[in-house]
């Protein structure tokens, strides 16, 4: 194991010792740093140390016919300062190997996550299956940048998606790099999606169904071939509940005698209960059942929950002249009807099962009518006083 004084010329010139398979030739300059030359007249640069441990490592920096011996030697100085600091350069490429794709980790641990600690997933999976696997899936996770995510942000709004929609990809991103750091996963050591600013939103508006557009869209909604999707769209208008709280129901959960539902698990993780009307038991009576499915409205097709009823959602309310309709303002026509008809708030925030007042009071505008009635019956029970007044001072 010679020691040398190595240069480009050295590199070029050094031959393997006679009746050697190899032999390593160690540089004067930079302590470890060797170049390996073989029986064959291959040369490969390499930096030999010890760990933090005391255990002989070796890191290869490359082939003497890729890279040059300058470029060999810088990389055998930054080596080298890694190892004084108490590094291992050979574990660092170790790490890198084990550095997983999305694509790998999503299907290994943020799947596995999800559907042990959510109940609803299927919407997340579809978004992911669209958006975020095509483009981002065969990438190394360490290889994904704040630059990339934005980029795919932009071409989702240009691209005429809600700004909703589009923000639904770096939020996503962002709690697929967050878990994967608690893991320790390598490569998720920083998060691409911090940076990226999200759109946005203006939501002052909510959109609410009259009466003649209800009855438009139970028009198109019978021509569906869906044939559940009817019955899902009356049963939400009923009950004013979230669409994955009907799309798992199971009858076990439904006492029609007493006329309640209970509902195991809602968005705010605790069990509610919502009274059955007597229109919505009609609904519910006329269903079919499947033998051995537990599901009210499942799919036809698999006897299970439907996970994405965009298409025909979008087919339907696109007959009833409805394109900006989502089956979420199913729910706030739910609540306004109610506000409308003059239950008060604290009701309203009952039956859509919110935990806190101030998230029904963004429907407390909607009571405008039943306000102005109100002020009419007091303006009324003050006529008969301001009457008697104005005749005394007559």
């Amino acid at each position: 194991m010679p020691n040398v004084n190595l240069d480009a010329q050295f590199v070029r010139d050094a031959v393997c010792q006679e009746g050697r398979g190899k032999t390593d030739y160690y540089d004067n300059a930079i302590t470890g740093f060797i170049l390996e030359v073989r029986a064959t007249g291959g040369k490969t640069y390499s930096l030999r140390y010890r760990d933090p441990h005391g255990k002989q490592r070796q890191r290869k920096i490359g082939d003497a016919k890729s890279i040059t011996f300058e470029k060999a030697r810088q990389a055998a100085e930054k080596l080298r300062a890694k190892v004084v600091l108490g590094e291992s350069p050979a574990d660092d490429k170790k790490a890198l190997r084990q550095v997983p794709t999305l694509e790998s980790f999503i299907n290994d641990k943020y799947l596995p996550h999800i559907r042990a600690h959510r109940r609803n997933f299927q919407s997340t999976i579809s978004f992911l299956n669209h958006h975020i696997l095509p483009r981002f899936g065969s990438l190394h996770m360490d290889g994904i940048t704040s630059v990339m995510i934005e980029q795919a942000h932009q071409e989702m709004r240009a691209k005429d998606y809600a700004p909703a929609t589009a923000n639904k990809l770096p939020v996503l991103m962002k709690i697929i790099f967050n878990l994967a750091k608690k893991q320790g996963v390598q490569g998720a050591s920083q998060n691409p999606a911090n940076g990226v600013a999200l759109f946005q939103l203006n939501n002052a508006k909510e959109r609410f169904l009259t009466g003649e557009e209800t009855t438009r869209l139970h028009e198109a909604l019978a021509r569906s071939e869906n044939t559940q999707l009817k019955h899902i769209v009356a049963l939400m208008l009923m009950f004013g509940c979230r669409k994955r709280e009907l799309l798992d129901a199971k009858w076990e959960d439904f006492d029609l005698e007493r006329h309640i539902w209970r509902i195991p698990m809602s968005k705010t993780g605790k069990a509610r209960t919502i009274p059955i009307s007597s229109k919505a038991l009609e609904v519910l009576q006329q269903l079919r059942r499947w033998k051995g499915c537990a599901y009210v409205v499942p799919n036809p097709e698999t006897l299970k929950p439907f996970a994405n009823l965009y298409c025909c959602w979008n087919t339907a309310r696109k007959r009833a002249g409805l394109p900006d309709v989502r089956m979420h303002d199913l729910r706030h026509s739910f609540a306004s009807n109610l506000v409308n008809a003059g239950q008060s708030i604290y009701t309203v925030g009952r039956l859509l099962g919110h935990s806190q007042v101030k998230t029904t009071q963004r429907y407390a505008h909607l009571s405008d009518s039943t306000l102005f009635a109100a002020v009419d019956v007091a303006a009324n029970a003050a006529v008969p006083t301001i009457g008697a007044s104005m005749a005394a001072q007559a």
